[in-house]
């Protein structure tokens, strides 16, 4: 299983982890985005916060460029899932978000 990659659909009751339309992902796109800045707002404010007067100024520069390239990469594919759930709620699936198989 590859880690930017999903099955085409749930294994268990069939449902289709994508629901047909060409822009489906820019949710999931936007949800990983905010979890990443997210993240980085959260440890800079902790990281000033707990090393306060003297912050690490070349570790918080080096280490948020490091947080923001691998933040989106690790979150990608919660962040699809994540965005389905969202997806679920406001459009209940019909007999055609379901593979043939189920």
């Amino acid at each position: 299983m590859r880690w930017l990659g999903l099955r085409p659909a749930c294994p268990s009751c069939g449902l289709r982890l994508d629901r047909g339309e060409s822009d489906y992902w820019l949710g999931a796109m936007l949800f990983n985005l905010i979890a990443a800045e997210t993240l980085f707002a959260v440890g800079l404010v902790t990281v000033l916060v707990l090393t306060w007067p003297n912050p690490p100024w070349d570790a918080l520069q080096w280490g948020s460029i490091a947080a923001m390239i691998l933040a989106p990469l690790i979150l990608f594919p919660f962040s699809k899932l994540l965005w389905l759930a969202f997806d679920l709620v406001f459009r209940p699936p019909t007999p055609e978000d379901f593979t043939s198989g189920s």
